[in-house]
């Protein structure tokens, strides 16, 4: 008999926000309108510099059209979405994969574009590591854009209730319900920037509006914060299980979505736990876990694993 279907392959929350039943009327509205979503980002993130976008493509491809074409270097970006949109809108894009911040800054580009933390390797660079960077790049007139997707359960680490404002008036954060929330079929996103980029931005929103069911849903979640905060410790300790299973597998580093192994053997290691109904990211010699989302599945997992390191 085949064991069950185990996917770790995705950065997403394996418990998410559990969505109410939303009031009737919400199905019939147009988006838009005061319903409270703006406050309720506002209030979150803490900042009012910020504005709801429909969905991470949405903000993705929005941005670049916000800043003049230039040069932008994209820091361990992790696929080609972000790419893809700063050619189409007439940058030319620099690719550091594996570069440090400093390389980005040596390579001379106005605009500089990191994740944080990066989803492939778990890395998380300090506040005061980018507030350096975004202080050396406005010296020269340039652009720190900082994808924070995956950021929600470290808040701490996060740039955006600094973006636009006096501390890091160049600073452009992107933000998403997506993994720690695991509203991915909600389509909201957020971008935080200065006064003068969200204005810019404003007349590009009616091309991607946010559905009326959407935008209760996400103003619901941002409120919730007894979830939030019992959500990041429950991921902060599964992660750490994670990352004790992993350990003897290679380099290993976490963040509280997911655990990464650096591994010459990721590619028989992948094959090995597919055989076993378990899917992973893989990425070169580096594979990435996500957490399991219930006790059958951190036992499937454990008993692969171990079948691998009796082998």
């Amino acid at each position: 008999m085949s064991s069950p279907r185990c996917d770790l392959a995705h950065l997403v929350n394996p418990a998410p926000w559990p969505v109410p039943p939303l009031p009737g009327a919400v199905w019939h509205q147009t988006p838009g309108g005061d319903d409270g979503l703006q406050h309720a980002a506002e209030h979150y993130f803490g900042t009012p510099h910020i504005l709801p976008v429909g969905g991470t493509a949405a903000a993705t491809r929005l941005l670049p059209t916000l800043l003049p074409r230039a040069m932008v270097a994209l820091v361990g970006a992790s696929s080609d979405a972000h790419a893809d949109a700063w050619t189409q809108a007439g940058h030319r894009v620099r690719r550091l994969p594996e570069a440090p911040l400093q390389r980005a800054l040596a390579a001379v580009t106005p605009y500089v574009l990191v994740e944080n933390p990066h989803p492939l390797s778990a890395h998380c660079h300090t506040r005061d590591a980018l507030l350096e960077i975004a202080g050396q790049l406005r010296q020269r007139g340039g652009w720190l854009i900082v994808d924070e997707s995956a950021i929600d359960a470290t808040p701490e680490a996060s740039l955006t209730p600094l973006a636009g404002h006096e501390a890091a008036p160049n600073v452009v954060v992107l933000r998403s319900l997506d993994p720690f929330y695991g509203l991915a079929g909600a389509g909201v996103a957020f971008i935080a920037a200065a006064p003068t980029l969200l204005e810019k931005l404003g007349p590009s929103l009616a091309h991607w509006p946010i559905p009326a069911p959407s935008r209760a849903a996400a103003r619901l979640a941002l409120a919730d914060r007894d979830w939030q905060s019992t959500t990041r410790i429950t991921l902060r300790h599964a992660a750490e299980r994670l990352a004790a299973l992993l350990a003897p597998l290679g380099e290993t580093r976490s963040m509280p979505l997911c655990g990464v192994v650096n591994t010459p053997h990721a590619q028989a290691l992948a094959a090995h736990l597919a055989a076993r109904g378990i899917a992973i990211g893989v990425f070169g010699e580096r594979l990435r876990f996500g957490l399991p989302g219930d006790e059958a599945a951190w036992t499937q997992l454990s008993a692969a694993l171990a079948d691998w390191s009796e082998r």
